[in-house]
């Protein structure tokens, strides 16, 4: 059961990696029987990876076809982050912030100031998001963040692409740092939110730009 779990966690990551990298395109079928040939994983833990995914709205089921990559409304997409936003506050404010996770916070903070590379840059700013509120004891809402944030996987990769988009990101996870810090978690809040509403503005142009 356990080696089941660690394959279906294989799959998932590898899907998802793939959709991050535009490999996986909005639409296009996830062949099971090939998926299961290319990484010599049985079709078990693959349906479970496809059942997750499909759970997370990532990808859905489309009768005599197959699952396909779901593609993402702009009402859907506010409504998602809009909820991310304030579950990841109320995570925030639930979580004890020792010294130590302060300064891996800051060791995270400071390698996304210098990466020169935007995908490195992304990744970084999401370990970030995690490492925010892995202090919260809500299972259950950091499982519903998980949830929410793997849909917005396909769209968090063409974000990238636009000029100075994680500079900015950049700027507002130093002052949330910097209030956490100074133990001005309300100001760290308001910022965090901030840092969403940002994200939602460009990826809403970006839908807006690929419908004209």
């Amino acid at each position: 059961m356990a080696n089941n779990s660690a394959l279906r966690d294989k799959i998932k990551e590898h899907l998802l990696l793939q959709i991050r990298e535009g490999r996986l395109g909005i639409g296009k079928t996830i062949n099971l029987a090939a998926l299961s040939r290319a990484t010599g994983i049985s079709v078990t833990p693959i349906r479970e990876a496809l059942s997750q995914l499909e759970h997370a709205r990532v990808i859905k089921a489309i009768p005599n076809r197959g699952f396909v990559v779901a593609s993402l409304s702009k009402e859907e997409a506010k409504d998602i982050i809009g909820t991310i936003a304030q579950l990841e506050v109320m995570a925030l404010e639930a979580s004890p912030f020792k010294k130590e996770t302060v300064e891996i916070l800051k060791k995270v903070q400071q390698t996304m100031e210098d990466t020169t590379n935007p995908e490195d840059g992304l990744q970084l700013h999401l370990q970030f998001h995690s490492l925010l509120v892995q202090g919260c004891q809500n299972m259950v809402l950091l499982q519903v963040l998980e949830d929410l944030k793997l849909r917005l996987s396909f769209y968090e990769h063409h974000l990238i692409k636009e000029p100075y988009f994680i500079q900015n990101l950049v700027r507002q996870t130093r002052s949330i740092v910097e209030a956490i810090e100074e133990d001005n978690v309300p100001t760290a809040a308001l910022i965090l939110k901030m840092n969403w509403m940002a994200i939602l503005e460009l990826m809403e142009a970006q839908m807006d730009v690929k419908k004209g």
